[in-house]
């Protein structure tokens, strides 16, 4: 989502407009569900994807004829063969597509979009929220810290709205609020080259990134483009220095040592972290065992652990190793994980 807002932004910014499509509900066997999106440029480019096919080559060439005549609208694509909006798919469901216009001299617009982008890097859970009045949609965006900004909604209605996943009420005017990102934040301990791989992955399926390492040469920019923090200090006292690790949160330790490991580990093992994963061949895991058991750990929790981290697929590269990670996350978050074990 960062990379969609950020492109919406500059083409504003370029006195240009653009129209963003989104899937706001979806019913039955679709590609993608509410929440996707897709932005459609001037010059007819498209970035980001509300699932490919013919829904994606419609919606772009209705989202072009949007653009020039500068209007936002609804549009539900049904996806079974025989229906009379059949667009020449059989998936077998429906979905409802929002196309939102935005003209570059909405100050409004960007500022929502500069506040949402601000938010994307940050703690906590945060929203994006559109009204689709017939005098015009509009966004905003709330999180606990600021409170609802760009929009004025009683919080009667939007309160039951703030949720895991997109929710569109049509009761008066249309509402859909969204959540900006997953709940939940990678903390990755270690900054070497399966990381560096695995931050760029999860920042492409939309997870928050904070990157720790004892190591200041590790921890840069040139290395973590995407990564929302980078921190450095000593292993010993990762968790001190991160923050709280909350139970919505994930632990991925790639240190460059063994001891190390053990030092981010025995901390981790503390919190309700969602996700704990280790790096390492079988025999430096059994070693780390043994070591987690003699200190008091029990086997209840270190069976919480993940080690060796990822999904066995064979990856013997950094990058084939951290797509193995990045999938196990994948699965972690969308509540599958148990599937591959």
């Amino acid at each position: 989502m960062k990379k969609l807002f950020s492109a919406l932004l500059q083409e504003l910014s370029n006195h240009r407009p653009a129209v963003l499509c989104g899937i706001v509900a979806s019913h039955g066997s679709t590609p993608r569900g509410a929440g996707a999106k897709m932005l459609v440029l001037e010059d007819g480019r498209a970035i980001g994807t509300i699932g490919g096919g013919a829904v994606e080559y419609h919606a772009a060439r209705l989202a072009s004829e949007l653009l020039e005549r500068k209007e936002s609208r609804f549009e539900t694509y049904l996806l079974s063969a025989g229906e009379i909006a059949d667009i020449g798919m059989i998936c077998g469901g429906d979905v409802r597509v929002y196309f939102q216009y935005f003209d570059p001299a909405d100050r409004a617009a960007m500022e929502t979009l500069e506040n949402a982008l601000t938010l994307l890097d940050a703690p906590g859970p945060s929203w994006l929220v559109t009204t689709m009045e017939a005098t015009g949609w509009r966004m905003g965006t709330y999180d606990a810290k600021n409170g609802l900004r760009g929009l004025e909604i009683s919080t009667g209605r939007l309160s039951p709205l703030l949720g895991k996943r997109g929710v569109l009420d049509e009761g008066g005017t249309p509402l859909f609020a969204e959540p900006l990102t997953p709940a939940g934040t990678v903390f990755l301990f270690g900054g070497g080259h399966v990381a560096r791989e695995l931050a760029h992955l999860l920042a492409m399926t939309d997870f928050r990134v904070v990157v720790y390492d004892q190591r200041e040469q590790a921890v840069t920019r040139t290395f973590f483009p995407e990564a929302s923090a980078l921190l450095c200090g000593p292993f010993s006292e990762a968790l001190a220095r991160v923050g709280p690790v909350a139970e919505e949160d994930y632990a991925v330790i790639m240190t460059p040592g063994h001891q190390a490991d053990y030092e981010v580990l025995a901390q981790v093992l503390r919190t309700p972290a969602k996700y704990i994963g280790c790096i390492g061949s079988k025999k430096k895991i059994a070693a780390t065992r043994e070591r987690l058991l003699s200190n008091g750990f029990t086997e209840a929790e270190i069976d919480r652990v993940h080690a060796p981290i990822g999904l066995p697929i064979g990856g013997e590269t950094p990058a084939e190793v951290a797509v193995s990670v990045a999938a196990q996350l994948i699965a972690c978050r969308s509540g599958r994980l148990e599937a591959f074990s």
